[in-house]
């Protein structure tokens, strides 16, 4: 009688991005911590690096539009959280300036030859269990960079990640 109704287009691609942060792989053998704090750095790194893809389309707005996505999600959550209308917008605010600096730091990493500046990156970006080494989780972002690279626009746009 009642059916789900599957999300398309961006929405389509938002829940895969949070589908793919919430992957136990990351928290199992990448060793990221399963707080709320480690949750929160995998939907971003995961949402940085689609942006830094979409980047690539020539139209802005599409990151606009999954960045509005990323917004309202985090809104949800923080409200969940118990933080106040009041303090919801400057909340958002420090997010948001957080995901703009994780693309740049994330793409940095990707681009560059040497790998510890993507360890480097996922060290100041990732809330790691005590003890864990960043490599693990450079290594899984190299394997979603080469995915969302393999994944033609059109089937990214429509939520279809290759991988």
């Amino acid at each position: 009688m009642f059916r789900q109704i599957e999300p398309s287009g961006i929405n389509a691609l938002w829940h895969d991005v949070v589908a793919i942060a919430r992957e136990p792989e990351w928290y199992r053998d990448a060793q990221v911590a399963d707080t709320i704090e480690g949750r929160f750095d995998m939907v971003s790194a995961v949402t940085a690096l689609t942006m830094a893809r979409l980047q690539d389309s020539g139209d802005p707005r599409h990151g606009v539009e999954l960045t509005e996505l990323f917004i309202t999600d985090m809104d949800g959550q923080l409200r969940e959280e118990g933080v106040g209308d009041l303090m919801v917008g400057k909340h958002i605010g420090k997010l948001v300036s957080a995901l703009g600096g994780r693309i740049s730091a994330y793409r940095e990493g990707l681009e560059s030859d040497d790998p510890a500046v993507l360890d480097e990156a996922v060290r100041r970006n990732v809330t790691l269990l005590d003890g864990a080494s960043p490599g693990p989780v450079a290594k899984r972002l190299r394997g979603l960079w080469a995915d969302l690279a393999a994944t033609p626009m059109d089937q990214l746009l429509q939520g279809k990640v290759a991988r």
